[in-house]
C-alpha cells in the first residue's frame, strides 16, 4: 500500500511513498531469501558480546585482590584472561559483523535492481506528472540513504542491541538491585526516544521531497537554460530556485536541531542510571551484601552501556532517514507493480517481453493476435494526462502485417501519445491495444522483443561501441553487429572509428553526432527484430541533409515489418503505405498518399503548408 507523496509548490504529482507497514513487509521480502546468513551473523554476534561480558567481573576481581591485599601473582590469572577475552571477542565480532555487512549489501544490491526495474517500466505518463527531480532524488539521495544505513547503522545496531539485552542480564547476576538502578534511566531514554521519532519521521519524509523539488527546479532551469535566457526569466527562476533551497536549508536545520536536543536529553538519562547504580553499590557495599569488586563491575557494566544504548538511540537518526527513503523507494515499486486508478480494467492479458531500453513493459492491457490477423488493432483507445486534460478521444486504428502506417498531424495532435500507447510504454485511460505475439522477419528475436520503440531522444550509454549494440540482443556475434550497422548504412563510420566496434562512446567516450545517435539506435531496432516497430520522429533531430541520410536508414531498419511512424517530416508520409492523419486526438484521415493529398482534405492543407515551406526556404 502506497500514500500520495506530499506535492511541493512546483505543481508536479509526486510519486508514492508507501506506508510504514508495506515498507517493513517489503524490507523482509528482500532479506527473506538470506535468512541463514542474518541468523548466522546474529548467533556469531551474541557469542562475541558474551565473551566481551567477561572484562567487568575480571576487573572487579582484580580490585578485589588489590583491596584484600593479597600477593601480586594473583592478578596473573586474570590478567591472563583479560587478554584472552580480547582476543576471542575481536574475531568473533569481526566475524560477526562482516557477515552482517555481507547480509546488508545484498539486500542493497536486490532493492536497487528491483527499483531500477520497476522504474523502467513505470508509465511514460506517469514520469512526466511527477517530474524527472523526484525520481532522480529518489534514485540518487533515497538510494545512498539507505546505502549508508545498511553499512554503517545495520551492523552498529545489531551489536548495540545485543550489548544492551546481555549487559542487562549480567548486572542482574551480579545483584538484581543493581539493574533495578540501573532501569532508573529507562523512562528517560523511552520518552526521548518517543519524541524523536514521532518528529523525526515526517520530518525526514518532508526534507526528502523538498529536495526532490529542489532537484527539479534546478533541471528544468539547466534544461531549458535557453529559453529562460530567451525570455528574460532568469530573475524569476533564481527567485524559486533559491525559495525551494531555502526551504530545504530550513527543514535540514530543524532536523539538526532535533538530534542537539536528541542528545541533550540521553545525557540526562545516562547521569540518572550511574547515580543510581554508584549509590545502589554504596549501600551494598557498606551492608556487606556485594564486594567492592563486585560493585565495580556493576558500575562498569553500567559505564559499558553508555556506548550501546547512545548508539542504538542515536541510531534512531540513520534509521529514520533510511524509513523515509525506503518508503520512497518501495512507492515507486509498488507503482509499477500495479495498474494506476482510472486506468484500463484488468482482464486484459499481458504480452510481449521489454527489449533493454526500449521494448513495451507489460503494463499495458494488450492481447496476442495471430499473424494471420491484423498486426496491431487499437479499439476506441481515449488518454488524459489528468483531469479536464484529455489528448485522445476514441481513437480505433488497424495496421496490417508488413504495413507501414505514418501518423501525421499538428503538434498536440496526439500523435506521440498514440505512438507510446501502441508501443506498450504507456497505458491508455480506456480501451484496448493488441500486440504482435511475436511473428517478426525473423522467429529469432521477434518473438523476444514483439514491440520496439525508437523516439527522438536517443541514449548513447557508457561502453563500446558493440556492447551498446548488444543492449538490443546480449548473444549477437561481431558478424550480427556489422550486419545491423550496414543494414541502417552506419557500417563506414562504425568501422571508421579509432577502435571499430570496440571504441568507447557515450559518457567520457567518442561522441557520436545526432544523426549517428540515431543510426545506433536503428541498428539496435534491427538486431532486436521485432514484429512492431514504432519510430516516433525518429529523424526530427538531425539536419535536412542528416534527415536524408536516417529516412533511408529508418526505411531499411523497418523493410519486412509492421511500422508505425510519427512523421516529422511528410516524405516519410510518402513512403508509407497508409498515412492517419490526427486532429485534436482524433483521427480525421487515413488512406494513401496520394488519395489524401488530392481530397483537398486535413492532410492535403498540411502537404501544401509543408510542401511550400520546402519551395522557399534555401537549402543549407
Amino acid at each position: 500500500m502506497t500514500t500520495p507523496s506530499p506535492t511541493p509548490d512546483t505543481g508536479a504529482e509526486l510519486l508514492p511513498i508507501a506506508t510504514p507497514a508495506r515498507t517493513r513487509a517489503a524490507l523482509r521480502t528482500l532479506i527473506r531469501p538470506d535468512r541463514g546468513l542474518a541468523l548466522t551473523g546474529i548467533g556469531i554476534l551474541v557469542a562475541a558480546t558474551t565473551v566481551g561480558l567477561l572484562v567487568q567481573p575480571l576487573l572487579g576481581r582484580i580490585v578485589d585482590i588489590v583491596a584484600d591485599g593479597r600477593p601480586a601473582g594473583d592478578l596473573t590469572l586474570p590478567v591472563v584472561l583479560l587478554v584472552a577475552v580480547a582476543v576471542v571477542q575481536g574475531l568473533t565480532t569481526t566475524l560477526g559483523l562482516t557477515r552482517i555487512a555481507r547480509l546488508g549489501e545484498t539486500v542493497l544490491a536486490r532493492l536497487r535492481e528491483r527499483f531500477v526495474e520497476r522504474a523502467l517500466n513505470l508509465p511514460a505518463d506517469r514520469l512526466e506528472r511527477a517530474g524527472a527531480g523526484d525520481l532522480t532524488a529518489r534514485v540518487t539521495g533515497d538510494v545512498a540513504r539507505v546505502a549508508e544505513a545498511v553499512r554503517s547503522a545495520l551492523p552498529e545496531m545489531a551489536r548495540s542491541v545485543l550489548a544492551i539485552l546481555l549487559t542487562l542480564g549480567a548486572l542482574a547476576l551480579l545483584d538484581v538491585r543493581f539493574l533495578l538502578a540501573a532501569l532508573l534511566a529507562v523512562p528517560v531514554q523511552l520518552l526521548t526516544a518517543r519524541w524523536y521519532v514521532r518528529r523525526a519521521l515526517t520530518l525526514y519524509a518532508d526534507q526528502r521531497v523538498a529536495n526532490g523539488a529542489q532537484q527539479q527546479q534546478l533541471l528544468e532551469t539547466i534544461g531549458g537554460a535557453v529559453t529562460v535566457r530567451g525570455h528574460r526569466l532568469e530573475e524569476q527562476h533564481t527567485e524559486r530556485s533559491a525559495g525551494r533551497s531555502r526551504k530545504a536549508v530550513d527543514l535540514t536545520m530543524r532536523s539538526v536541531n532535533l538530534v542537539l536536543g536528541f542528545y541533550g536529553r540521553l545525557h540526562i538519562a545516562e547521569y540518572i542510571g550511574l547515580a543510581a547504580v554508584l549509590i545502589a553499590g554504596f549501600w551494598l557495599v557498606r551492608d556487606g551484601a556485594v564486594s567492592i569488586g563486585t560493585a565495580t563491575a556493576a558500575a562498569l557494566y553500567f559505564h559499558s552501556l553508555f556506548g550501546p544504548v547512545n548508539a542504538a538511540l542515536v541510531l534512531l537518526d540513520d534509521a529514520q532517514s533510511a524509513a523515509a527513503g525506503l518508503a520512497r523507494l518501495v512507492g515507486v515499486t509498488d507503482l509499477a507493480e500495479q495498474p494506476e486508478v482510472g486506468k484500463a480494467e484488468a482482464g486484459r492479458a499481458a504480452a510481449g517481453k521489454p527489449e533493454a531500453g526500449k521494448a513495451a513493459p507489460a503494463s499495458v492491457p494488450r492481447q496476442r493476435i495471430a499473424s494471420s490477423e491484423a498486426a496491431v488493432a487499437v479499439h476506441e483507445v481515449s488518454h488524459a494526462y489528468g483531469p479536464g486534460r484529455p489528448v485522445l478521444h476514441e481513437v480505433s486504428l488497424t495496421l496490417e502485417p508488413g504495413e507501414h502506417v505514418a501518423l501525421v498531424g499538428a503538434s498536440g495532435a496526439g500523435k506521440s501519445t498514440l505512438a507510446r500507447i501502441v508501443a506498450g510504454v504507456q497505458q491508455p485511460t480506456s480501451g484496448t491495444v493488441t500486440a504482435p505475439a511475436g511473428t517478426g522477419s525473423a522467429a529469432a528475436g521477434a518473438g523476444e522483443h514483439p514491440v520496439v520503440l525508437v523516439t527522438q531522444e536517443v541514449h548513447v550509454f557508457t561502453g563500446t561501441l558493440a556492447e551498446d549494440l548488444r543492449l538490443a540482443r546480449p548473444d549477437a556475434t561481431d558478424a550480427d553487429l556489422r550486419t545491423a550497422l550496414a543494414t541502417v548504412h552506419a557500417l563506414d563510420w562504425a568501422e571508421a572509428l579509432p577502435d571499430g566496434l570496440a571504441t568507447v562512446v557515450g559518457e567520457g567516450g567518442h561522441r557520436l553526432d545526432p544523426a549517428r545517435a540515431q543510426q545506433l539506435a536503428l541498428a539496435r531496432l534491427v538486431l532486436a527484430d521485432p514484429a512492431l516497430a514504432v519510430l516516433d520522429e525518429a529523424t526530427a533531430e538531425a539536419g535536412s541533409a542528416g534527415a536524408r541520410v536516417l529516412e533511408r536508414s529508418a526505411e531499411a531498419a523497418l523493410a519486412g515489418r509492421t511500422a508505425l511512424v510519427v512523421a516529422h517530416r511528410l516524405t516519410q508520409a510518402v513512403a508509407a503505405d497508409r498515412v492517419v492523419v490526427l486532429e485534436a486526438g482524433r483521427v480525421v484521415e487515413s488512406g494513401p498518399h496520394d488519395e489524401l493529398r488530392d481530397a483537398d482534405g486535413p492532410y492535403a492543407a498540411l502537404w501544401r503548408a509543408w510542401s511550400g515551406s520546402r519551395t522557399t526556404a534555401p537549402h543549407p
